[in-house]
């Protein structure tokens, strides 16, 4: 059903004819481009509610803005509605859908239908010979479970052709990883226990293995069989090991998805976490495009739409977020012809699964925001929030330094400046300025004369001058800072100070200027705001490092000096000859008696002293 291209689109006619029935609903601009794909349970009702006065949220609104026709497909139940819309999403890939790419297939362990079982790693239908364990989220979770299969039952991984033409054990039976049954090491019989035994283990039945084991080594024990007990206690050795480094086993043995959304800096990750027969498999990372402003609750939403509609769903969801579609769920299990319950708020091993999954989104994201195609978009983000030029060549060319000062109540106080330009920081550009001459924990007297030291020499025309320069601190460190500037004739414009939000939190700071421009709050979301935490956290642990070594330095050397009979000449002696306070501390009472001028009392003294 569409609206007739000889006439103008008329919403409210349209919308009137709308039925009250399940399907899928394309937006559609002037250009024929398919802007949404939607699924709704009442058309009527859902298509209605994109034209209300106040759109659910930016992204929205600027795509109805552009939509000149709607076409909408009936379909005899939501959950045929569903996988409609994802097909569509896939072939379409409108602008306006979240989308996750997610075109491979997941790995599988396989145990063939041979007489003698064989382990392989396997991508593909399920639907031939043999017994089919996962999916795995990487290949390198199902190599792992290969090697533990070969550890514990001894499992061949060889290929039929070569099974069936050796003469002799291979290499894997010498070091104790295959039991040998192409050349009759173990029986048909045993071996085949062997592959079942592997089978129920990763069907989650551990403990039942455990204990089969733990008889058979007893009954081999009593008939005086030790060779075999002997293998058995081995295997059962080292099946409890990898009991053990399982750490997260779940005592129903569930099937289940563990779903982390985490975001920052305009960039989503969702990270599934794969749980089958009780044993955590692993985590895959996904990146989806079009997620800038929606909540974790609506990408959790899409991803489970998009992901289980082509992939099995499992007994059991446990998500970070609540999903705003309760049925959604339901609605997959009715299209597979199976049973999965969603969990939010899961208690036990389930929660530290959730927690791990968070954690591993979190790391994957700030390694995704690290690359090339994210730090050039963030640079962009903050040259936008700041109105700096953001021709690429501008942006490619922009330098950024950040300013910081360290110290431990006075003592050792250092100033940091770090370099960001490229997209990048850069360390080989990074300098630290020792502060002296000033009362002892004054930070804006420090933080004047580092400033008065770097931009001295761009107002003597031997250093370039930054196009940013932040400054880590509030309004009094900016007014420094502005002084500075005004005294050595330098253009202000370029200072933005960094001041700390409530708890210190990242993606709560307010940026300062030193003009009359009102403080600035890009709020946790921004990019912009993500690239300048970046940069300021980055000053201040390069001026802490720097400050604690020249703080330990300090110290150690005034506890050579607090050593009666330690003067300059031999503590310079000391220092090298051992390379350093260090060597000296480690240094024994013979070693420090070989030096000169160190008598064995004097030597007994120093060794005693730095202990």
């Amino acid at each position: 059903m569409s609206e007739p291209e000889s006439t103008a689109f008329d919403i409210k006619a349209f919308l009137a004819q709308l039925p009250h029935l399940p399907g899928v609903y394309r937006h559609i601009d002037a250009t024929d481009e398919v802007l949404y794909v939607g699924k709704a349970r009442d058309l009527k009702k859902r298509v209605s509610s994109y034209f209300q006065k106040t759109p659910s949220s930016p992204r929205i609104g600027h795509m109805v803005a552009r939509v000149v026709r709607i076409e909408v497909t009936v379909t005899r139940s939501e959950a045929e509605a569903l996988i409609l819309e994802n097909n569509l999403i896939k072939t379409l890939r409108p602008r306006y859908n979240i989308l996750f790419r997610d075109d491979k297939s997941y790995p599988y362990l396989m145990l063939s239908g041979h007489v003698a079982p064989r382990i392989a790693y396997y991508r593909g239908s399920t639907q031939k010979k043999g017994q089919f364990f996962g999916p795995y989220p990487s290949a390198w979770a199902v190599r792992e479970t290969i090697q533990i299969l070969q550890k514990v039952f001894r499992l061949r991984t060889c290929e039929d052709t070569v099974y069936a033409n050796r003469s002799r054990p291979c290499l894997l039976h010498q070091i104790g990883r295959c039991s040998a049954p192409c050349v009759d090491e173990i029986s048909p019989q045993d071996y085949a226990a062997d592959a079942q035994r592997a089978a129920r283990f990763l069907n989650g039945e551990t403990q039942e293995i455990m204990g089969d084991i733990e008889r058979r080594m007893q009954a081999a024990a009593e008939a005086l069989e030790f060779e075999q007990a002997a293998m058995l206690r081995d295997q059962m050795g080292a099946l409890a090991k990898v009991l053990h480094q399982q750490t997260m086993e779940d005592s129903d043995q569930s099937d289940t998805d563990v779903i982390a959304v985490a975001s920052s800096g305009g960039k989503v990750c969702v990270n599934l976490a794969m749980v089958r027969g009780g044993r955590h498999l692993g985590d895959r990372a996904f990146f989806p495009t079009h997620a800038d402003g929606d909540s974790g609750s609506e990408v959790i939403e899409v991803f489970i739409a998009q992901h289980y509609v082509d992939h099995p769903l499992p007994a059991v969801i446990v998500g970070s977020h609540v999903l705003p579609d309760a049925e959604l769920i339901d609605l997959l299990a009715e299209s597979k012809s199976t049973k999965c319950r969603f969990i939010s708020r899961p208690q036990g091993v389930r929660r530290a699964w959730l927690e791990q999954a968070t954690r591993n989104a979190e790391m994957a994201l700030g390694s995704a925001l690290l690359e090339s195609g994210a730090r050039s978009a963030r640079t962009l983000a903050l040259a936008e929030a700041l109105e700096l030029d953001t021709d690429p060549a501008a942006l490619e060319a922009l330098h950024i330094e950040c300013f910081d000062i360290s110290h431990t109540a006075g003592e050792a106080t250092q100033a940091s400046c770090v370099v960001y330009t490229h997209h990048a920081m850069q360390p080989s550009m990074y300098r630290r300025y020792n502060i002296a001459g000033i009362t002892p924990g004054d930070d804006y007297a420090a933080m004047r004369q580092v400033l008065t030291r770097r931009f001295g020499k761009v107002a003597d025309g031997e250093a370039i001058m930054p196009g940013l320069v932040l400054i880590d601190g509030g309004k009094g460190q900016v007014e420094i800072a502005r002084q500075v500037f005004a005294e050595l004739g330098l253009n202000t414009d370029v200072l933005v100070g960094v001041a700390k939000g409530d708890r210190r939190k990242v993606g709560l700071e307010t940026l300062i200027f030193p003009d009359d421009r009102a403080p600035l709050v890009l709020g946790e979301s921004s990019a912009a705001l993500m690239l300048i935490a970046q940069i300021r956290d980055e000053a201040h642990r390069f001026a802490i490092t720097g400050m604690r070594a020249k703080r330990a330095k300090a110290r150690n050397v005034s506890r050579l000096e607090d050593i009666d009979g330690v003067g300059a000449k031999r503590r310079q002696r000391l220092l090298a000859r051992f390379g350093g306070f260090s060597g000296v501390a480690n240094a024994s009472i013979e070693d420090l008696a070989s030096v000169e001028g160190i008598s064995p009392e004097l030597a007994e003294r120093i060794y005693f002293s730095l202990r």
